[in-house]
């Protein structure tokens, strides 16, 4: 039987996979959420999301989709690995996505022409806002951050035709910002922060709850939520990772409940075989 089945839960409630029913929406993954869908509606162009390692672009990127499929006006793509080799490639593969017919187009000026008739087509003609949502965007290369850019000069006099949203690593800021003609035309941006240590308690108990723990039993008391905020500086990945192995801890020592001696003890053993150092967790960096 599963842990989860055994602390009374339907389903794990510290997966790391991405997925949008579990995130908690801290203050400001809501405020990206909500002001992202306000630019995606008003046809603005550019949005760009910031974040360190485990702050939650991934499951906030998998969120913003899950809205959009809940709106009938939106034809969306999303881009999980941007490492494009050249422009055509690039080019190609947005017209696979969103399934334009291309034939053999020979060369990228013919790609690009298409994307731009599929996009007034879509966008003018239908009414559709199509939306492109780009994952990991700090691997993107100088020449596809330049495509973006042209991609963002097809508009109409009151609108873009199509509507780009980039997540990535903070080194995603050093490498637009001297891209002409680029960094101005970001409509939205925001860089997202490590929780605070009462989100960190709320997390802790959203997650738990929608995973079906229905106990008035408090699992993780105050004292182990201080504990776990010190040890992950509220980073979301680094608080379910260290959560989960809590978890299987409580199990395997026949314990019911998460104190703050508790948790010390797991990061003493991390300690020693070499998966924390200073307030990280080696694991979550690899």
């Amino acid at each position: 039987m599963s842990y989860f089945k055994i602390l009374g839960f339907d389903k794990e409630p510290f997966s790391t996979s991405p997925d949008p029913d579990f995130l908690y929406l801290a203050r400001d993954h809501d405020t990206v959420l909500m002001n992202t869908l306000i630019e995606l509606r008003l046809r603005r162009g550019l949005s760009v999301i910031l974040g360190d390692v485990g702050t939650g672009k991934t499951s906030l990127s998998r969120k913003l989709i899950q809205e959009l499929k809940e709106r009938q006006d939106f034809i969306f793509h999303m881009v999980l690995d941007p490492s494009f080799s050249d422009d055509h490639s690039f080019l190609d593969y947005l017209a696979r996505s969103f399934e334009i017919p291309t034939g053999n187009l020979p060369d990228t000026v013919a790609l690009r022409e298409s994307l731009e008739k599929y996009l007034f087509q879509k966008g003018v003609i239908e009414g559709k806002i199509v939306v492109l949502v780009i994952d990991e965007a700090q691997k993107l290369s100088d020449n596809s951050l330049e495509m973006l850019r042209v991609l963002l000069n097809y508009e109409t006099n009151e609108y873009k035709l199509i509507q780009i949203v980039l997540l990535g690593q903070l080194e995603l800021h050093s490498k637009i910002i001297n891209i002409a003609n680029f960094f101005d035309r970001i409509s939205f941006k925001y860089t997202l922060n490590p929780l605070s240590i009462e989100e960190t308690r709320e997390m802790i108990e959203f997650r738990i709850r929608r995973a079906g723990y229905k106990s008035s039993m408090h699992l993780f008391l105050d004292d182990a939520v201080k504990e776990i905020y010190k040890s992950t500086k509220g980073y979301p990945r680094r608080i379910i990772m260290l959560c989960h192995r809590l978890l299987k801890e409580l199990i395997l020592k026949n314990r019911v409940v998460i104190d703050s001696v508790f948790v010390q003890n797991m990061i003493h053993q991390d300690i020693k075989s070499g998966w924390h150092r200073e307030g990280v967790l080696f694991k979550e960096e690899a």
